[in-house]
């Protein structure tokens, strides 16, 4: 097994979108352009283009995937800085020895309440799977209601069941396409690796012990949408553990500190088998 440098851009003027994330031949990241995103403002519904979305404050609900990917960012420097009507947000991604690293600092007045997700869409084959620690539990929501042999207890935000086979649905798995889209929460879940053919993977989330950390899972199978189905698979470490800020309980987000400032820090890191 070889560690693998990796190697990332980004796109401050259209969403601070992660549009590569290659270790040495490989792009990690999946895409689907739409010249449409070019002109996004705030309050546009959402654009598809795949990469790696900054989702803050929300990730579902309103604004659908939240207030960055519609807004410019600007970089001073190694620093690119989001503004917000109710926060501002700085972002650094720098190489260190073990890592990738981005790092976070969010300045908002204390007590504000948010989600956020590194909305990573990845490039993998069928065969691909995913790895988290054991006894991690997982979240699902109204969606999967379909793919269980339960009925959806009604009104219920979510239900929730052991990692990775939640109510007996096997999510470990990144396909074959099946026609079906789901998403999950991995709950108090820091990190998780990706493992296709050769290659890995691996996403590992560093936050404050209050800070709840997850690691969301969205698995399009080309289900969705409806009207013209895709295949997109996201692995997205998040702060929070549910997809929409106006259905978190306590607990379930992120809440500003006294000081006015959240930081936290995501490392990624790639490996392979394959020879030269």
């Amino acid at each position: 097994m070889t560690d693998l440098p990796l190697a990332v851009r980004t796109d401050p003027a259209h969403g601070g979108r992660w549009t590569s994330l290659r270790a040495g031949d490989r792009e990690w990241l999946w895409h689907r352009p739409d010249p449409a995103r070019d002109t996004v403002r705030p309050g546009d519904a959402f654009v598809d283009a795949g990469g790696l979305e900054e989702c803050i404050p929300t990730v579902r609900g309103t604004p659908d995937h939240g207030d960055a990917w519609s807004r410019p960012w600007q970089r001073d420097g190694d620093t690119d800085t989001l503004r917000c009507p109710d926060f501002v947000l700085r972002r650094r991604i720098e190489h260190t020895p073990a890592a990738l690293r981005a790092s976070y600092e969010l300045h908002a007045d204390p007590g504000y309440r948010l989600l956020w997700a590194a909305h990573a869409l990845l490039d993998v084959t069928p065969g691909a799977k995913l790895s988290a620690p054991d006894a991690t539990s997982a979240r699902l929501f109204p969606e999967a209601a379909a793919l269980l042999e339960e009925p959806w207890p009604p009104g219920a935000h979510h239900i929730t069941g052991p990692w990775p086979t939640p109510h007996g649905l096997p999510l470990d798995r990144l396909g074959p396409d099946d026609g079906t889209a789901v998403g999950a929460v991995l709950t108090d879940c820091a990190s998780v690796t990706v493992t296709d053919g050769p290659d890995t993977l691996t996403f590992a989330l560093h936050a404050d012990a209050d800070i709840p950390v997850s690691i969301a899972l969205w698995r399009n199978l080309r289900g969705f949408p409806a009207s013209a189905p895709y295949r997109s698979i996201g692995v997205e470490p998040m702060l929070g553990s549910v997809f929409d800020l106006a259905e978190a309980g306590p607990g379930e987000a992120a809440t500003v500190p006294a000081g006015g400032t959240l930081r936290w820090q995501l490392d990624i890191t790639a490996t392979s088998t394959r020879t030269t």
